[in-house]
This record gives C-alpha cells, sequence and structure tokens, in this order.
C-alpha cells in the first residue's frame, strides 16, 4: 500500500492492466498448447486405429502387401507372425526385426514402444491388436512418433515465449501513452481550476471537441464555474440591495433624531415616535424576510411536507388580509384541494401573494383553490392595472418592486414574491405569472404544489 500511494495512477494503472493481461495470456498460451498436443494426439491415435483394423482384414484374407503404404513420414507399421517374422512394414522400417514383442488381444491398445529412425531410436505412440491369417496368428503394429507432437508443440511454445511479452510490452507502451494523454489533459483541468478565486470566477476551464470522460469533466468543471459566477453575482447583488434598503430608514431615522436634538423645542415627542417606529416597523419587516430568503435558499433546514388543505390556508389567509383592507377578498371558488408541503411555507406563500394583490387591487381580490389528481393549485387575481410587459420577466427578483404609481402602498421590501416562489420551488411546486383574468384585468398569479399522495 506504501508503494501505491508514491507511484502515480498512470504507473499504477499500467501496471495492474498489465498485470492481469499477462495472467490471461499465459493461462491461454498454456491452455492452447495442452490442446495442440491433445488434438495431435487424438488425430493421430484415430488414424493409427483405422489403419491397425485394416491391416487385420488383409491378414485374415492373406492380402498383406510386402510393404504397408498409406504410413507418413512420422509414422510406423508392422505386421509380426507369431514366431517373430516380419510379414510386412512400412517403408521406413523395411528389413528391420519386430519392434516389439507385445502381447495383444482382438481390440487395439496403445503403449510406447521404440523404434528405430534411421540412426536414433525414437520413442512411438504405437496402437497394436492381434488377429487371425491363413498361417497363423499375427500382430499389427501400426503408431507415430511422439517427437513429431513434440516438435509441433514446442513450435507453438517457441512462438508464444516470444509473442505474448512482445503482446504485454505494447499493450504497456499504450496504455502509457493513452494515459499520460488523457491525464495531462486532467492535469490542465486540475491547474486551471487550482488558479481560479473568487475574483476570476468568469474564467473557464479549455474544452476540447473529444467527448470522452475528461471532455465531460471540463463541461462539468465549466457548468459548475456558471453556478459559482451565479451564485456570487446573486450574493454581491443581495448584499448591496439589501445594504441600500437597510440604509434608507436608518438615513431617515438619523435625519429625525438630529433634527429633534438640533431644535428640542419645535419638536413634537408624539410625532417623532411615531414616525421612528413606522421606520423601524419597515426594518423589522425587512429584516425578517432577508433571513427567511436567506434561510430558504441556504437550505440548511429543509421543509417538512405533511398532508394539508390548501382551502383551509386560503381561508385562513383570506380571513387576515380582509382585516384593515380597503378591497373585498372573495373565496367563494375555493374548494378542497389536498397537497403535500411545509404548511408553514404554503402559510407565508399566501399571505405573500394576497398582501401583493391587496396592495396594488382597485376594488377585489379573488382567491380560488382546487385540485387535479397530480397537484394542487392556488390563483390569487386582483383588479388593479396589471404588470407592465418590461417588468414581467423580473417580478420575482429580489427587491423588485412594482411602479409605485400602481399601488397604494409604497413600503414594500420587495421580497414577497421572491420568497414566494423560494419556498413554493424547494417545495417541489411552481409559481408564475399568468396570463390575465377576463373578470379580474390585474395580476394573476398561480401556485401549484405536489397532490396530497400523487
Amino acid at each position: 500500500m506504501r508503494w501505491a500511494n508514491r507511484t502515480s495512477l498512470r504507473t499504477r494503472t499500467t501496471i495492474l492492466a498489465t498485470a492481469l493481461t499477462a495472467v490471461t495470456l499465459i493461462a491461454g498460451a498454456v491452455a492452447l498448447v495442452l490442446v495442440l498436443q491433445g488434438r495431435l494426439t487424438v488425430n493421430g491415435d484415430g488414424l493409427a486405429r483405422s489403419r491397425v483394423e485394416d491391416l487385420l482384414a488383409l491378414a485374415e484374407q492373406d492380402q498383406l502387401p510386402a510393404t504397408i503404404r498409406n504410413i507418413d513420414d512420422d509414422g510406423i507399421a508392422q505386421v509380426v507372425a507369431a514366431d517373430g517374422r516380419v510379414l510386412a512394414a512400412s517403408a521406413n522400417i523395411a528389413g528391420q526385426p519386430a519392434i516389439a514383442d507385445a502381447e495383444a488381444g482382438p481390440q487395439p491398445v496403445v503403449r510406447t514402444l521404440q523404434a528405430p529412425d534411421d540412426d536414433e531410436i525414437e520413442d512411438y505412440r504405437v496402437w497394436l491388436a492381434e488377429g487371425p491369417s491363413p498361417d497363423g496368428p499375427v500382430t499389427v503394429y501400426v503408431g507415430s512418433s511422439l517427437e513429431s507432437v513434440s516438435e509441433a508443440t514446442s513450435t507453438l511454445r517457441n512462438v508464444l515465449l516470444v509473442g505474448v511479452p512482445l503482446a504485454l510490452l505494447l499493450l504497456a507502451g499504450a496504455l502509457w501513452w493513452v494515459l499520460g494523454r488523457a491525464l495531462r489533459r486532467i492535469d490542465r483541468i486540475r491547474e486551471e481550476v487550482d488558479g481560479i478565486d473568487e475574483d476570476r470566477l468568469g474564467h473557464r476551464v479549455p474544452e476540447s471537441e473529444v467527448a470522452d470522460e475528461v471532455g465531460r469533466l471540463a463541461a462539468t468543471m465549466n457548468r459548475m464555474l456558471e453556478r459559482l459566477e451565479a451564485a456570487q453575482t446573486r450574493q454581491l447583488a443581495f448584499v448591496a440591495d439589501a445594504s441600500h434598503d437597510l440604509q434608507s430608514p436608518l438615513a431617515a431615522q438619523r435625519a429625525q433624531l438630529e433634527v429633534a436634538l438640533a431644535h428640542p423645542g419645535r419638536t413634537d415627542a408624539a410625532t417623532l415616535g411615531r414616525e421612528l417606529l413606522a421606520s423601524t416597523a419597515q426594518m423589522e419587516h425587512l429584516v425578517r424576510d432577508l433571513l427567511v430568503l436567506a434561510a430558504a435558499e441556504d437550505g440548511a433546514t429543509g421543509p417538512h411536507p405533511v398532508p394539508l388543505d390548501l382551502e383551509d390556508v386560503a381561508l385562513e389567509e383570506a380571513a387576515r388580509a380582509r382585516t384593515g383592507a380597503s378591497v373585498s377578498v372573495d373565496t367563494s371558488a375555493v374548494s378542497a384541494a389536498p397537497a403535500l408541503a411545509d404548511r408553514d411555507d404554503v402559510q407565508r406563500i399566501v399571505r405573500n401573494l394576497l398582501d401583493n394583490a391587496v396592495a396594488h387591487a382597485r376594488t377585489a381580490v379573488q382567491v380560488r383553490a382546487s385540485a387535479d389528481p397530480e397537484s394542487a393549485r392556488i390563483d390569487v387575481v386582483d383588479d388593479g392595472p396589471g404588470i407592465a410587459e418590461a417588468d414581467r420577466g423580473r417580478i420575482f427578483d429580489r427587491f423588485q418592486r412594482g411602479d409605485p404609481a400602481r399601488s397604494r402602498h409604497s413600503s414594500g421590501s420587495g421580497l414577497g414574491l421572491a420568497i414566494a416562489r423560494t419556498l413554493a420551488e424547494r417545495n417541489g411546486g411552481t409559481l408564475v405569472l399568468a396570463e390575465g383574468d377576463a373578470g379580474l384585468p390585474g395580476a394573476r398569479f398561480v401556485l401549484r404544489l405536489p397532490a396530497a399522495g400523487g
């Protein structure tokens, strides 16, 4: 393990792949040699047995030739009488005495015998059997040299002894080259990413045209960098907007207090207190919205979905919205809509939508709730001036406020709709600005959440 930790991935992979291939090739080479040896032996045995039976038939019919044909150069054949006389023999051992004096039966059996071959004595795999003839019993010997099988397998073995190491060397070289190219590309990606800090998030790693794993890694790294850059941009914009929105009421409070201190006789304490209280309430509302939005986007504490009925939430929040409102809030189109979501999140979403609708409506706001097999739905519609076409694409952006001329209230934080969409999405739902309603020409927001049991 210490050795493996000290070596590179390229080295370890090359060694492991070469070793596994070597084991496979060596096992295959051994099996090939053994199979070849077995096949040669089986083929020789088949020919020898067949020739023994032919010679026994010729001997029985007294038709034995003096010289036995159809025997290859590596084979021998003899027909020997009971008294040891050689009645017939193959050309390569013509004139030689009987190669053996072995006992045999009517069924061919195999023996390993020695017989002369030119000036040498070789081992032969010999099949022999005994049969009748007009002059008495004879023994037939037919065999093939074991040296021929040994030479064939030896030749194959020598070829494999050279070919297998050569193949392994070529494989190791190819692996080393291919892995080197791939890992060099990974190293370049690593070096590029290592040099990217918070000030260089716009930088991207080079992507190649090769759509392999390394190419996909480069594309993935670039997508990750794009997400990080977008998150940083959102964070900087968020901090800037939050600082601006918090600075305004603070500056107003400071100015009021400075005036009160500079001219204490002309300051009405009750009026100053009411103005400071209103400004403090505005700051408190903004800070609370910022904390909710930060917690929702952080994801540290996820939603706790439970079965609930959007009808109950809609009626409850509509009753709250009617308190102090100068417009009517119609809930006649609210019906049962079972959903699976975090109840606190759903209440805040509906509350923000109703607060937005009440702020922009002229005379009426309508809340609708319905369900289908896949989702539960709430529509919040008002009869106000609607959303300007230029603002529709950014209505859910943080700190995005509509035209003050379109609203009776200008103290909103600009976070209500952003919070509503964030909470809807983290509960697996959607919140969209839909086309206007024929009866109520203002804005129409549609919230969809997963249906309970869907």
